[in-house]
């Protein structure tokens, strides 16, 4: 593996929420980020909302820095993580969401089969949670984790999604909130990671998890609420200035979280 390659799996999130969470662990998942853990030691949470942007690089965090100053305003800490190949969409998130490698959850290519693998929804559900997926209709989350005791919000749009979401956090109804955004990977591999396009999408992502953030402190004020910017996998670009992903490189492989806590007043946090 090369040395530039980031050292915490993406497998390590599902562990991290529940941990956050004060839920147990299921067996053989891996296990949770300690550097979130010990940033946040001193307290648990009773909810989670989840923000999964598509395809947000490392390097691109790192040459657009300025870019995600709201991204940094909201947050506690940003971490480097290190995807899983092959690092397309499906692949990614079902490790992200299972806490396990690949060849242990069955999506090893680019296809959208409902996981029969253990998920964070599953656990969530098993200890009294209760979990909610926003979506765009036909992407990976919205297909991936069907078939569990908990709601999906599918929509053609981002605009339709990112309503919705914001709407359920004001409505403090779901203990896990779980958002998806591809735009900034959309127009990536038609135009490239950094085409003008491209980065007005990722600054929109931006914009729209700072302003979960803002719903999150005005609307769950009672509880402590762990909140995160989370993607996927990272890219690069290709000929004929486009962008893509799904090898084994740098670029798609080393991706940027952000995480964030938002102290509850309730006396059950």
């Amino acid at each position: 593996m090369s040395e530039l390659y980031d050292s915490i799996c993406l497998t390590s999130v599902e562990a991290t929420v529940l941990s956050m969470m004060g839920i147990d662990l299921p067996d053989g998942i891996a296990p949770p980020n300690r550097i979130v853990l010990e940033k946040f030691s001193d307290v648990r949470a009773d909810r989670a909302v989840l923000y999964n942007p598509d395809a947000v690089a490392l390097w691109i965090f790192q040459k657009y820095t300025e870019l995600f100053a709201d991204a940094y305003s909201v947050s506690d800490l940003a971490v480097p993580l290190l995807s899983v190949m092959p690092s397309v969409t499906p692949v990614c998130f079902a490790s992200m969401y299972t806490g396990v490698l690949p060849e242990v959850h069955g999506i090893r290519r680019y296809e959208k089969p409902v996981l029969r693998q253990k998920t964070l929804f599953d656990v969530l559900i098993e200890n009294g949670k209760k979990p909610a997926i926003v979506s765009t209709s036909g992407d990976s989350i919205s297909k991936i984790f069907l078939e569990r005791d908990m709601d999906y919000y599918i929509y053609d749009t981002i605009d339709e999604v990112n309503a919705k979401a914001h709407e359920l956090i004001k409505k403090d109804i779901y203990d896990v909130i779980v958002i998806y955004n591809g735009n900034y990977d959309a127009r990536m591999h038609k135009t490239g990671p950094e085409s003008e396009d491209s980065l007005n999408q990722l600054r929109r992502n931006i914009a729209d998890y700072r302003a979960f953030a803002e719903d999150i402190r005005s609307f769950l004020g009672e509880h402590t609420t762990f909140f995160g910017f989370m993607p996927d996998h990272g890219c690069h670009e290709i000929d004929g200035d486009c962008g893509g992903h799904g090898l084994d490189m740098e670029e798609d492989m080393n991706i940027i979280h952000f995480y964030g806590l938002n102290r509850g007043t309730s006396d059950d946090t």
